[in-house]
């Protein structure tokens, strides 16, 4: 692991249940737990739903694109928690407001990842999220998760 990389996909893998091809983090890079995250998914070509999205003009989803962000934020509350999968605590996306779309993600692109936290309420957190490809903003949203048992 490099000095930049605070979480590899090893470490990702054992706090995110996704598997192939649906967890959509690669790499942190940037991580306060209590506060913030910033993470990223490499995108390529060679990801299955390219091949339908759409031909000829591959395009990221952006329900995928939101769920990545969903992810993140995830993340980073096992991380503030000091939960694990293997607890039995999971988080699941239970609401999403303010979801809008700037520019669409293609392959080849880096989507980095942010979410922040906005607050708590009974096991149900609040993130403000955004998604970014050098350095423009190409999607955001405020999602709920909720801490809940596996």
């Amino acid at each position: 692991m490099n000095n930049d990389c605070l979480m590899d996909i090893s470490d990702i893998r054992e706090l995110l249940p996704h598997r192939y091809p649906f967890l959509l983090v690669d790499r942190v890079v940037e991580l306060v737990p209590g506060e913030s995250i910033v993470a990223y998914k490499n995108l390529s070509i060679n990801e299955p739903f390219f091949d339908g999205h759409f031909p000829g003009n591959p395009v990221f989803p952006g329900v995928l694109t939101l769920e990545a962000m969903a992810q993140a934020a995830g993340l980073l509350g096992f991380k503030t928690m000091q939960k694990t999968p293997a607890d039995g605590s999971i988080y699941m996306l239970v609401g999403a407001d303010n979801v809008r779309f700037k520019r669409p993600c293609v392959p080849g692109d880096r989507v980095y990842l942010h979410a922040q936290i906005i607050g708590e309420k009974r096991g149900i957190w609040k993130f403000a999220v955004q998604a970014e490809v050098d350095g423009k903003r190409c999607a955001s949203a405020t999602i709920l998760c909720a801490d809940r048992p596996a």
